[in-house]
């Protein structure tokens, strides 16, 4: 388990990597480019600058989170093969840098959605919070100003520039359905897994988040059915997944552990975090620990060091805690707890010659 750290870049963050470097057992940043409108060509010269400022704090660079794939793609659009191009590029770029897996998501609009940026928790905290009525019944220009009024920073998927199209963007995929989206999916992956291929990088595609329509809008990697799907599109060994348990366990159907132990070997990297889900649909971001919420992270992480898994991990969506200020979800304190969570779970699984935990 190569466990990583997401961090937004020295403009865009809360957090430092001097603070991260004091986090034990932390090897790589997860990182990107956000200043990047989606579907421009990263420049080498733009990556190896990052990528030389993290690996001087002793990180490595090998994944990037995201690069996003531009609306046209995801729409059919007659335009999407000069994004496609881009992408390739990108790819390329990237892999010269010495990058060894793309995150990737492919979400219509938005790429992620929750009503409440600072929820109230029971313990003083407060956390991102989906409340599903709200969802239903909200305009969603209603939910961007809510995004937009969360945070000054730049949200990922939540760029201005797309948010200002939005209503064009309704309408646009008023001829998308999941199959359409499916279409348009496998046209994007056989273009890039080959590149992806000759460059040694592994794709690894998001769940939707949360697992389910929004607005009327197609989602379609929402469960284990969908990686079945997604295999059958490329047996690539570029075309992988990012495991994220929070993503995909919002939806209670989703068995984690059993998703873990089916597809960790589809999985370069994986998000490892814990939501309460509620009976109404509703639900919660907690705090890593098994009990807290709904998810059996511990039975995750187990399942993964039954396998051997050497894959990149890392936190993911943290309380605030202790009166930091910081980015929605992406706080430096309650991750870092997350960190050693995981890090002592994986500890704890180690066994003995007699097979004993020690």
């Amino acid at each position: 388990m190569n466990v990583t750290f997401r961090w937004y870049g020295r403009d865009n963050d809360t957090v430092t990597l001097e603070q991260i470097k004091q986090i034990p057992g932390v090897k790589g940043i997860v990182w990107a480019l956000h200043q990047k409108p989606v579907g421009e060509v990263w420049e080498k010269d733009d990556i190896q600058e990052e990528a030389d400022y993290i690996r001087s704090f002793g990180f490595h660079t090998d994944v990037v989170e995201s690069v996003n794939v531009h609306e046209s793609i995801k729409l059919g659009n007659n335009d999407r093969f000069k994004y496609i191009e881009n992408y390739k590029q990108t790819i390329r770029n990237l892999a010269e840098a010495g990058v060894k897996v793309i995150c990737y998501n492919f979400m219509p609009i938005f790429d992620w959605t929750r009503t409440d940026m600072f929820h109230p928790l029971e313990d003083g905290s407060t956390a991102l919070f989906y409340e599903k009525a709200k969802v239903e019944n909200l305009d969603p220009k209603e939910l961007i100003r809510t995004v937009a009024e969360a945070s000054d920073l730049t949200l990922p998927g939540w760029e201005p520039e797309k948010m200002a199209r939005i209503s064009e963007l309704f309408e646009e995929y008023k001829a998308v359905d999941e199959e359409q989206l499916w279409t348009n999916l496998g046209i994007f992956l056989k273009e890039i897994l080959p590149v992806a291929e000759e460059c040694d990088v592994q794709m690894a595609i998001h769940p939707d988040d949360p697992p389910w329509s929004i607005f009327g809008l197609p989602r379609i990697i929402t469960g284990p059915e969908s990686y079945e799907r997604l295999f059958a599109i490329s047996d690539s060994p570029s075309n992988g997944i990012t495991m994220c348990t929070g993503s995909m366990g919002a939806n209670p159907d989703n068995d984690m552990v059993q998703i873990a132990e089916k597809y960790a070997s589809h999985a370069p990297f994986s998000h490892i975090r814990n939501v309460k889900i509620y009976e109404n649909g509703n639900f919660t971001e907690t705090s890593h620990y098994t009990q807290d919420g709904s998810i059996d992270v511990k039975g995750v992480v187990e399942a993964l060091h039954k396998q051997h898994y050497g894959g990149y991990v890392r936190p993911d969506h943290g309380r605030h805690i202790w009166g930091e200020q910081c980015r929605p979800g992406y706080g430096l304190y309650d991750r870092a707890l997350g960190v050693m969570y995981l890090l002592g779970l994986w500890d704890g699984s180690e066994t003995t010659g007699k097979g004993q935990l020690l």
